[in-house]
């Protein structure tokens, strides 16, 4: 029979996948990549918000309706970041945001 997984498996998973997107934000130059490492750093929020419920408040879902939102959030980031994207690279043909200084103003 499958054992539960513990409430540290779920942590210690969740802390990896937020540094290791931390890491790619500030390390990438690629808009693609960034916005990658952003949704690995949401996704990990998300389990902490799963964990802390099924752990703490079984009986309740709170924690699953913030993951959700959460979810809901991320997609119409997705959407906007994506067309912000596309747009830039039609305008000067590259996605590294050091050479996307046209934003600025």
């Amino acid at each position: 029979m499958i054992e539960k997984i513990g409430i540290e498996n779920l942590l210690i998973l969740s802390a990896l996948m937020f540094f290791i997107g931390v890491y790619g934000f500030l390390v990438r130059k690629n808009l693609i990549t960034m916005l990658m490492s952003v949704e690995l750093i949401l996704n990990a929020v998300n389990i902490n918000f799963v964990a802390f419920n099924r752990y703490f408040y079984p009986e309740k879902l709170q924690g699953h309706f913030f993951a959700l939102f959460v979810i809901a959030v991320a997609a119409t980031e997705v959407a906007v970041a994506i067309a912000i994207i596309i747009s830039l690279y039609r305008k000067i043909r590259t996605i590294d945001v050091e050479k996307a200084s046209e934003m600025k103003y």
